[in-house]
């Protein structure tokens, strides 16, 4: 809908609206305005529903959190099965150059940029793999249902194995993002 309403300036355009089981068509002419690359666009002054009260903010926030999560890890269930493609995913280059787009779009989309980085960083982290927070909560458990610590020398090993395959898939995805971004 952003796309269509930004690609019409001065142009009509009809939408057809459903409230309950009433259904209507409303006639909107998006207005011309520069956006950040100084090119025309179209908007029709909507605007994100903003929450006013403290009470309403920190639950808006819960809420906003608990649907980053959920997308997250259907897109993580989309990597493993191969619905989703190394090529879609953003690694340091992809993050700076998106960040500089979304810093363009204002304060305010650049905090919520910044909470979803923070997010998903911290669902990445926790993860049960090698090398990562997740991966030493796993051994922990392990420690705890054996009853024993694991040799720490194996447990080295396996953390090495899991640093050196998260390394790759760094340069896999920065080497992508030079690509996309450069070549």
């Amino acid at each position: 809908m952003t796309t269509i309403i930004q690609s019409n300036p001065n142009e009509p355009l009809v939408f057809e609206m459903q409230r309950g089981s009433e259904r209507f068509d409303v006639t909107m002419t998006p207005q011309e305005r520069l956006n950040h690359e100084e090119r025309v666009e179209g908007v029709v002054g909507i605007y994100p529903m903003m929450e006013k009260s403290v009470v309403g903010a920190i639950t808006f926030g819960f809420t906003q959190t608990y649907e980053f999560t959920v997308l997250i890890f259907e897109a993580l269930g989309m990597l493993v099965t191969g619905q989703f493609s190394l090529d879609h995913l953003a690694g340091p280059v992809g993050i700076y150059s998106y960040t500089d787009e979304v810093a363009q779009m204002g304060f305010l989309v650049l905090m919520q940029w910044t909470a979803i980085l923070s997010v998903n960083l911290g669902i990445i982290n926790l993860l049960p793999l090698p090398a990562l927070d997740g991966g030493r909560l796993m051994f922990i458990a392990v420690e705890a249902l054996r009853g024993k610590p694991i040799d720490p020398q194996k447990e080295g090993v396996v953390h090495f194995i899991g640093f050196a395959l998260l390394m790759l898939l760094m340069l896999v995805v920065t080497w992508n993002d030079i690509n996309k971004f450069f070549l």
